[in-house]
């Protein structure tokens, strides 16, 4: 091989190595650019439901203590205790003053889905629990608590912090997109 030859040779592989530093660079580049705009986006999609405005939530009250009223019905916001209630489906209502304790999940970023099957037949109540269960699976059971609400005036209503969607037939969709669009969405989002 010549000098001639090999100066070819060196310029070729130089200008392959340019090439794939130019690939990774710009394959690099672009991943960033879609993690920071789906971060962008997570922070200004908009949330879904009603506004409803943000209530008093400081201090933390005594266990088993009255929380008094809230703005809403069921909640989004307010006082509440320092304790919290475990995710899942609830079949009744457990709690002397159980938005004290949902509100706290409401404040580290939980959905909530209430429900009211006084105002359904045996048959209704039943498909209306097994189509929330059936959410609450879809969505892993991540932060979302079903809960028996008896003073609503609609068989369904999801809440997150400051948030509220009434269903006078539950759709399992918006449901779902509910979820998505205000999951974390709260003053305490990194809590369990």
């Amino acid at each position: 091989m010549n000098n001639k030859q090999r100066r070819q040779h060196i310029q070729q592989r130089n200008r392959k190595q340019k090439l794939l530093a130019g690939i990774i660079w710009g394959g690099t580049g672009l991943a960033v650019l879609v993690i920071l705009g789906v971060m962008v986006w997570q922070g200004i999609k908009p949330a879904a439901g009603e506004a409803v405005a943000i209530m008093k939530s400081d201090p933390h009250l005594p266990t088993d203590s009255d929380p008094g009223q809230y703005n809403s019905d069921p909640p989004t916001s307010g006082l509440h205790y320092a304790t919290e209630a475990q995710a899942g489906f609830y079949e009744e209502n457990i709690y002397t003053y159980p938005a004290a304790y949902l509100v706290h999940n409401l404040e580290h970023g939980y959905v909530i889905i209430w429900y009211n099957c006084d105002l359904l037949n045996e048959t209704g109540c039943a498909e209306l629990k097994s189509q929330i269960r059936t959410v609450i699976n879809d969505l892993g059971g991540v932060k979302l608590i079903a809960y028996p609400w008896n003073s609503i005036d609609v068989p369904v209503a999801l809440t997150s912090w400051g948030r509220i969607q009434r269903f006078e037939i539950f759709d399992m969709d918006l449901a779902k997109a509910f979820y998505r669009a205000n999951l974390n969405r709260a003053p305490e989002p990194n809590a369990p």
